[in-house]
C-alpha cells in the first residue's frame, strides 16, 4: 500500500496548491492538501496549548514570529491526522516543493525499509556530513547524519515518530525546523534522510507566505543564539555516538 500524502497549503496561496496538486495527481499515489494553520485566527486555548513562551525564553534566542508558530502547528495537525488514521506512516510536503522523478520510488522504499526509523527528511543540503549510509534504491542512498538538516519542506513519518514529536513537542518554542536538530529531546527520535534529495524547492520558496524579513538580533539575541548552537552541538555529539549506524 503506498503511503499517504499531505500537502500543507495556506488557503491564500491558490497557486502554489494549483502547481502542487497537478504535480502529485501524475504519480499513483493517495495525496489530500492539509489546510496550513494562520496563526492569528487560532483562539486563545489553542495557542496556549501550542505555543508557550516560557519555553521560548529558556530554548530560543528570540520570539517566534505568527508565521513561525502557524508553520509548526500546521506540522503538528498533520502528525495528529496520522495516528487518527490506520496508515502505517505519513509524506509531509510544504507547499513550495517539486516532486523528482525519483520521489514515488524513493517513498515506496522508505515505507519499506526494514531498521526502526522515525523521520525521513526528503531534502537536505546538497553535501550534508553523514555518519553512514547505504543504497536505497537505485541512484539514491538512505543517510545517517552527523548532523540533522534543518529543512521541514518535506519528510515522511512513521505513527512511533508523530508520537514522540507530538508527546514532546506541545507545547513549542522553537521553530520546527530547529526543533527537530534537537532529537534527543524526543525520546531519542530517529531521523534519516537520503541522498540525493527526492524533492526540490520551487522558486517560490524564495518568498515567503508566513513572514517577512528577518530582524535584526540584540547583542543579548545574538549571544543566546551563540549558547543555542554551542548546545546544539555538544548534545547532538553526545547523543550521536550512542545510535547505531546503517
Amino acid at each position: 500500500m503506498s503511503l499517504p500524502i499531505v500537502f500543507i497549503n495556506l488557503d491564500r496561496d491558490a497557486e502554489r496548491r494549483t502547481r502542487l496538486l497537478a504535480a502529485l495527481q501524475s504519480i499513483d499515489m493517495p495525496s489530500e492538501r492539509f489546510p496550513a494553520v494562520w496563526w492569528a485566527d487560532v483562539p486563545p486555548e489553542k495557542t496556549s496549548r501550542w505555543y508557550s513562551d516560557a519555553l521560548n525564553a529558556r530554548q530560543y534566542y528570540k520570539p517566534l514570529r505568527n508565521g513561525e508558530k502557524g508553520c509548526y502547528a500546521s506540522h503538528i495537525g498533520a502528525w495528529q491526522q496520522l495516528l487518527a488514521s490506520d496508515a502505517p506512516a505519513l509524506v509531509v510536503l510544504e507547499d513550495d516543493v517539486r516532486l523528482t522523478p525519483q520521489f514515488a520510488e524513493v517513498v515506496n522504499a522508505i515505507a519499506a525499509l526494514p531498521e526502526p526509523w522515525d523521520m525521513v527528511k526528503l531534502l537536505g543540503r546538497d553535501r550534508e556530513k553523514v555518519r553512514s549510509e547505504r543504497p536505497l534504491v537505485p541512484g539514491t542512498t538512505l543517510v545517517d547524519y552527523s548532523r540533522v538538516p534543518s529543512m521541514t519542506a518535506g519528510y515522511v513519518v512513521s505513527r512511533a515518530g508523530a508520537a514522540k514529536l507530538l508527546a514532546h513537542r506541545q507545547p513549542f518554542g522553537r521553530p520546527i525546523d530547529v526543533d527537530l536538530r534537537f532529537w534527543w529531546e524526543c525520546d531519542q527520535l530517529r531521523i534519516l534522510g537520503v541522498s540525493p534529495s527526492a524533492i526540490a524547492l520551487d522558486d517560490t520558496s524564495e518568498v515567503s507566505s508566513i513572514w517577512d524579513t528577518r530582524d535584526t538580533l540584540t547583542p543579548g539575541q545574538r549571544w543566546r543564539k551563540f549558547t543555542m548552537k554551542l548546545a546544539l552541538t555538544v548534545g547532538n555529539a553526545w547523543h550521536r555516538r550512542r545510535l547505531p549506524k546503517l
